[in-house]
């Protein structure tokens, strides 16, 4: 029997859709989560629609969370077809006033975002291959043949002689018949040129020429850094994460990239060395092989809390 949706369970799907988006944002800090853990324990309600909540998420990866989510009150004809609309245009969503507090709206209307934890690849009209690491938000307008990466990390590869210029907030990089890497964090941006030669623009200073195997770090102060990329710093395009005697710190900074939630580390443990080829699609394992490997235990309070703390010694 179809259910009649209530205003008490619309508020109760707004306040889901709010946590399942503040989680995948990526931007969710330890207080957050615990305010989270004490929602879903205050009420069998709470982790019931919780749970169906992570259900939904599942099935329907293509989908906002924040429209998933609304269809939690409805009846299920109506669910689905609220979900179906969804994959073909965005909607006002319950919970987008958390969603505006939490994300830079530039970043929720982008043309193309991804999840934390997710990457995709995209043909565009010119044949050109752009494609966008975890928790990444591109503006496209190929008739002036610009892209604006407004958060996160990509990867371009153009083939034909008629340039894309990239505006990353700090500058523009105008590329031709090259394959560069941007990666936009919050007071700086990399660029790295995988094959062929760009042009960068800062808005700050002269426009600067690089070469295959260059990379400039541009920062939020006008300063600038010229060295040479990591080979292995692109290997996130084929969906892993290569390293080669790093210190643990350093990568668990980028496993954290690809998880929703927060992960946590002792600061002795940032001096232990990491050497592998570790799969980006489960993070969870990864973890799983440094404690197998490294003098460490994982610590899970929940999916989206876990810390790693030093392994007791055996007495």
């Amino acid at each position: 029997m179809n259910r009649t949706s209530t205003p008490e369970a619309r508020q109760l799907a707004r306040t889901a859709a709010a946590w399942l988006a503040l989680l995948d944002s990526g931007r969710a800090s330890a207080e957050d989560l615990q305010r989270l853990d004490h929602w879903r324990a205050a009420d069998p309600r709470h982790e019931q629609l919780w749970q169906r909540a992570e259900g939904l998420r599942q099935r329907f990866q293509a989908v906002p969370p924040a429209l998933a989510m609304a269809s939690l009150d409805r009846p299920q004809a109506n669910r689905r077809t609220l979900l179906k609309r969804g994959l073909a245009l965005t909607v006002l969503v319950p919970g987008g006033w958390l969603l505006s507090q939490q994300l830079p709206l530039a970043v929720w209307r982008a043309d193309l975002r991804t999840a934390v934890g997710e990457r995709r690849g995209v043909r565009l009209v010119d044949g050109s291959l752009l494609q966008l690491n975890t928790a990444t938000a591109v503006d496209l307008d190929m008739a002036e043949h610009q892209l604006t990466l407004v958060a996160g990390e990509i990867a371009l590869s153009v083939n034909r002689a008629q340039p894309i210029d990239v505006d990353f907030g700090l500058g523009r990089v105008s590329t031709g018949q090259a394959q560069i890497c941007l990666r936009r964090d919050a007071d700086n941006c990399r660029i790295s040129v995988l094959s062929g030669k760009v042009r960068v623009q800062p808005v700050q200073g002269v426009e600067l020429a690089l070469d295959y195997g260059d990379q400039l770090t541009l920062y939020a102060d006008g300063s600038g850094a010229m060295g040479r990329f990591d080979p292995h710093m692109p290997d996130w395009r084929d969906g892993v994460l290569s390293v080669n005697n790093q210190p643990l710190g350093l990568f668990l900074g980028e496993v954290a990239r690809y998880r929703p939630g927060i992960l946590r580390w002792e600061p002795g443990l940032e001096s232990l060395k990491v050497t592998g080829t570790f799969q980006l699609n489960d993070t969870d394992r990864i973890l799983a092989l440094l404690a197998a490997s490294l003098p460490l235990t994982v610590q899970s309070r929940s999916r989206y809390w876990v810390t790693l703390v030093p392994r007791q010694a055996s007495v």
